[in-house]
């Protein structure tokens, strides 16, 4: 399965020049503005007059993931001549919570009689897939995953699926959240907050700090390669085993999912260690920003330099940015509960 083209929209802009352009540029402090520290995207960074007929009536959540969907689409150069082979997976963790909740609220106010059809569709998990499929004019499988603890990755796993089964000739998949003050509310209540702004990926810390994030991140899929390749995804593992080393691995530590020790073990068994969610911030879809990070790093053939490089165990770590050999990279994510999992990807 062949990454074809990549859509961005996180807190340091829109685009996979965006991302590269903080990877290059490093760490920078989050927002100060709500409840606690957090990297949330701009609202201009969700205005585009060229698509605000179709999306006009589209929440927070919709417009991350229709800007991400349809950057993928133009990064990757690719036309679909029939619509129905265009697959769509989007995958989310809390689905459109700041329209639920509003819409929730609207009930108790005005009667379940006067509330808002508009809001109602929209606070569906499923609204932002089918705004992507109808900008794009896609009629091929669209379907919404939610999931706490590996979204990303059962995402790809379908994608996969749908491209070795003959559905899809291609397929847009991605994942999508969203912060808001309710959001801020539960982390500052469940997590342990950075005070100072900055995740700590190689701390390895029973009780890991956080910084909370949102955007978008899709991907543009493909059976075989095509001409804006950033590299293959050759597996997915729930094992926690890997054959061989990579040339790097990246972890998903963000102080979002609890204790980080095992992260540890992984750190001893690989040859360098990379991670770079303190340019994100700390999401449960935080996997789909790492592996964009890993495909730019394939395709460029650039190791970047961790962000925030403290690093107590004397873990091997891009320590600087420079041109390198890469050619596998393995992503890894561990949840508090132990599962361990595994995207393969190469040159």
């Amino acid at each position: 399965m062949f990454i074809s083209g990549i859509g961005i929209v996180f807190t340091r802009g829109r685009g996979i020049d965006s991302l590269e352009k903080a990877l290059n540029q490093g760490w920078s402090s989050p927002s100060l503005t709500g409840l606690i520290p957090a990297y949330r995207v701009s609202q201009e960074t969700l205005t585009d007059t060229s698509l605000s007929k179709k999306i006009r009536r589209a929440d927070r959540f919709s417009r991350m993931a229709v800007l991400s969907a349809v950057d993928a689409c133009r990064d990757s150069c690719i036309t679909v001549n029939e619509r129905g082979k265009l697959g769509i997976v989007l995958a989310t963790t809390f689905g459109p919570h700041s329209t639920t909740f509003s819409f929730i609220d609207d009930i108790i106010d005005y009667g379940d009689a006067n509330v808002s059809p508009t809001k109602f569709s929209n606070s569906v998990h499923n609204a932002a897939a089918s705004y992507v499929s109808s900008v794009l004019g896609s009629r091929g499988p669209t379907v919404t995953l939610s999931q706490f603890s590996f979204p990303f990755q059962n995402a790809l796993i379908l994608a996969d699926l749908w491209l070795n089964e003959g559905r899809c000739e291609h397929v847009l998949c991605g994942c999508v959240d969203e912060l808001n003050a309710v959001m801020e509310y539960v982390c500052k209540m469940k997590l342990k907050t950075a005070t100072d702004g900055k995740i700590m990926p190689f701390m390895f810390s029973p009780a890991p700090l956080s910084v909370p994030g949102e955007g978008g991140a899709f991907f543009m899929l493909s059976k075989e390669k095509c001409g804006n390749n950033y590299g293959e995804v050759t597996g997915i593992s729930f094992s926690g085993k890997t054959n061989g080393k990579p040339d790097i691995t990246i972890i998903d530590s963000d102080g979002m999912t609890g204790d980080e020790t095992l992260y540890r073990e992984t750190a001893n068994s690989v040859s360098t260690l990379a991670g770079y969610s303190p340019l994100f911030g700390s999401m449960l879809i935080g996997s789909a920003f790492n592996f964009a990070a890993a495909s730019l790093m394939l395709k460029k053939q650039i190791a970047y330099e961790c962000p925030v490089p403290d690093n107590p165990s004397g873990i091997k770590l891009c320590t600087a940015t420079s041109e390198a050999g890469i050619n596998h990279i393995n992503c890894i994510k561990i949840c508090g509960s132990g599962k361990i999992s595994t995207i393969k990807m190469q040159k």
